[in-house]
């Protein structure tokens, strides 16, 4: 049987439905089994709206599901109230209830990799859940202590040391351990989850210029330094501190494997410039296979019929690719 791929349907008056619908309808399902975590209507309004036919069938309990076809597995506890462009306790809990039960599916063993649509935590909070992201709740219910953020797009692949915090939280948040726990979870990752025999990992600087040797700042000497250095020791491949800026300006990162960034932006904001909207979200450190897009809900064009689905057939086609990796073709 191919391998089955959990699909969470993210925030229903987001994009998320809309890409997901667009990404299948050109998917070759020889190699997988998609599964929408859906209340069916959603795929029915979006098809719709944007003038798509899906060829799905609709099951009620994973027992149904269909080889090399999509399916759509429903649940019945919600109130279903599509409006889209706008946030709203419908649209938070059926997201987060997705999730759920695509973490449930690929923690059975029913599915191979789970593929996540983009949720809005403003919904997801007015429907009660208090999580800052799709990351941390990943890891809470996989039972795992420390994930990894990465960004994914051909070979480049940035990581983050801190994630979803405030920006004046930062500094305090990096310590020598964490780096150091950042930095065995994306070696590990790199070379299991992507095959990479010897990876080579550059590791930036929190600020400006990497400090100037301790005058913009001395989290460099007093923190990323001792951390580089003891990973060394470690046999873990890290290089750096390298400044941010003139990192990325000197296309530096076509020399490594792996960029591990400080925080969010940092990490982000260049990947995104360089992914051209083909990046993936990955989730290393799970004990499951989880990617998604590398954008939000985008609720000023849901349901106009003109999101850009890549970035989510990204996510499904590398989603595919750690699976035959882990699982065999």
């Amino acid at each position: 049987m191919p391998h089955i791929v959990a699909i969470s349907i993210g925030d229903i008056n987001g994009i998320g439905p809309e890409v997901v619908i667009k990404s299948l309808s050109n998917l070759d399902l020889s190699r997988t089994t998609p599964v929408i975590v859906s209340p069916p209507e959603v795929i029915d309004f979006y098809c719709k709206a944007i003038g798509l036919e899906l060829d799905f069938v609709k099951i009620s309990d994973p027992s149904e599901i269909i080889a090399n076809q999509i399916n759509v597995l429903s649940f019945d506890d919600s109130e279903v109230e599509i409006t889209p462009g706008v946030q709203s306790v419908s649209g938070g809990k059926i997201a987060m209830q997705s999730i759920e039960r695509c973490i449930d599916l690929c923690m059975k063993g029913v599915a191979q990799a789970m593929v996540t649509a983009p949720i809005s935590k403003e919904a997801v909070n007015l429907a009660g859940y208090d999580i800052p992201g799709h990351t941390e709740f990943l890891a809470e219910e996989c039972g795992v202590d420390e994930v990894l953020m990465m960004l994914v797009s051909d070979n480049l692949r940035v990581a983050l040391v801190t994630a979803h915090i405030s920006v004046k939280d930062i500094s305090a948040a990096i310590t020598e351990e964490l780096i150091l726990r950042k930095s065995q979870l994306l070696y590990h990752s790199l070379k299991y989850d992507f095959g990479l025999s010897f990876p080579k990992i550059a590791v930036l600087g929190l600020n400006p210029h990497a400090g100037d040797g301790g005058v913009i700042g001395r989290e460099e000497i007093e923190v990323i330094e001792p951390a580089i250095r003891h990973a060394e020791q470690s046999m873990l491949p890290l290089t750096g501190p390298f400044p941010a800026d003139g990192f990325f300006g000197q296309q530096l990162h076509s020399q490594f494997d792996a960029i591990l960034a400080m925080y969010h932006d940092q990490g982000l904001a260049p990947f995104k410039l360089l992914s051209f909207g083909h990046g993936v979200n990955f989730t290393a450190g799970l004990p499951i296979i989880r990617t998604s897009p590398d954008h939000g809900t985008a609720f000023n064009i849901a349901g106009k019929g003109v999101a850009n689905p890549t970035s989510f057939t990204q996510a499904y086609s590398l989603a595919v690719q750690m699976a035959e990796r882990k699982y065999g073709a």
